[in-house]
């Protein structure tokens, strides 16, 4: 295995941002099953927040270090 990839991914700003975008895609998904848009359209405005929140959480030194 490839030593250039040990850590691809293993940080608390990229689980928290993946988390928050799978939760994102299942409200959206669940609105469009159940037809209510509006529970679609929540779906789609936590996918910034997904971005922000992984963004926010590497600049405060939760994401891979420079190195």
């Amino acid at each position: 295995m490839s030593q250039a990839h040990e850590d691809h991914g293993h940080t608390v700003a990229a689980w928290t941002a993946v988390g928050i975008a799978m939760l994102a895609f299942l409200i959206g998904c669940i609105g469009v099953v159940i037809a209510t848009p509006a529970v679609f359209w929540l779906g789609v405005a936590l996918l910034p927040v997904a971005l922000i929140a992984g963004k926010v959480l590497a600049l405060l030194g939760f994401g891979k270090s420079a190195s």
